[in-house]
């Protein structure tokens, strides 16, 4: 469904998010095209001969190429991630943090990435070095464990990584935040808020973790810039998402795409899938496969968080709140209010702010 922008935003508001978002799209494909080239160089190329610590045994060799790769990935693309992560949102006035800041983050975000992906592929060479002829069964399984696993240690493992979190102070919205999940049937163990304002002036609000993990999530700048009943109406769209079991079934969807990339992967490679040598090639295939699932994967999301606001709007009864906390937001996060079809049908998770306002028939 396409809404006139024009009809819940000034055309200088839209011309504003235009002007924002369109050099970012560049800035995104040109990042997407420097992967693809960095691990098509490693592949056919003289660079992965040179840069394979061949000299290793094969359970030191695999996670030593699979960093190699990560490493040089991220080295070659930092450029273009200062300007559009920091260099652009300094100017456009989002970006709170200095570069030093800045660069520990991806430093961070590096080494988290570098530890999860070499220890998946030091486990999937091992499984096609012990069982060359039906490796694939195992690793499968092994896929989807890791990607369970993941999606219930990463609130209380990976996200203090990068923020800090403390209890509501507001003793009163924490209570009417928690009431309001129990309304929804929703079992969460804290009502926490994160340090967003450490790196941006953007605001947000989620529920994460899987059972004695999931916890209610309230950025700082949400609750500097909203009155109560708009972050009522954020948190009950979040609750919504899990009163809808739309997480759990994330988790299936990504269980299901490791089991057939996996799949898929046998059938490509087979055995040859033992050697160390060809990690830069497993990486691009998984690159490949994550690509390809990209529409199918934003149509679902879009659906899910059209529920998850009609949702809002059923368990707080607010129109007005809902109407002003999706204009507040579409405005504090600079949202794009009226994109490209193609970019919209392949990488927009969420409907664009008109939609989601004509959803409250105002």
């Amino acid at each position: 469904m396409r809404v006139e922008a024009v009809r819940f935003f000034s055309a200088e508001e839209v011309a504003r998010a235009r002007s924002y978002h369109r050099p970012l799209y560049w800035a995104a494909a040109v990042d997407g095209a420097i992967q693809v080239g960095v691990l098509a160089a490693f592949v056919w190329s003289g660079v992965g001969n040179a840069l394979d610590p061949d000299s290793l045994p094969w359970w030191a060799r695999t996670p030593a190429y699979a960093a190699i790769v990560i490493v040089v990935s991220a080295a070659v693309r930092t450029p273009g991630a200062l300007w559009s992560g920091l260099i652009r949102e300094r100017r456009w006035g989002f970006s709170t943090q200095r570069l030093p800041s800045w660069a520990a983050d991806r430093c961070k975000a590096a080494a988290v990435n570098v530890v999860l992906t070499s220890a998946l592929l030091l486990g999937l060479v091992a499984l096609a070095r012990e069982l060359p002829g039906w490796w694939a069964a195992p690793a499968a399984g092994g896929f989807a464990l890791a990607t369970l696993a993941l999606s219930y240690l990463a609130p209380v493992v990976l996200e203090p990584l990068f923020n800090r979190y403390s209890q509501l102070p507001d003793a009163a919205l924490a209570a009417e935040l928690r009431a309001l999940a129990q309304r929804a049937g929703v079992a969460t163990r804290e009502v926490l808020v994160q340090d967003t304002s450490r790196r941006t002036r953007k605001a947000n609000a989620y529920v994460s973790g899987l059972g004695r993990t999931r916890r209610i999530v309230v950025s700082d700048t949400l609750l500097e810039q909203a009155p109560p009943a708009e972050v009522r109406v954020v948190v009950a769209h979040e609750l919504g998402h899990r009163r809808k079991q739309h997480v759990l079934r994330g988790t299936v969807l990504a269980i299901t795409g490791a089991i057939a990339s996996t799949v898929v992967l046998w059938a490509l490679l087979g055995p040859r899938v033992a050697d160390p040598h060809r990690v830069p090639l497993l990486l691009l295939l998984g690159l490949a496969f994550s690509l390809s699932s990209l529409p199918a994967l934003t149509a679902v999301s879009r659906r899910w968080e059209r529920q998850a606001d009609r949702y809002s709007l059923e368990l707080t009864g607010d129109d007005a709140a809902y109407v002003a906390a999706f204009r507040r937001l579409a405005r504090t996060n600079l949202s794009d209010l009226d994109p490209p079809r193609l970019l919209y049908l392949l990488l927009f998770t969420h409907p664009t702010p008109p939609e989601r306002l004509a959803a409250a028939d105002v």
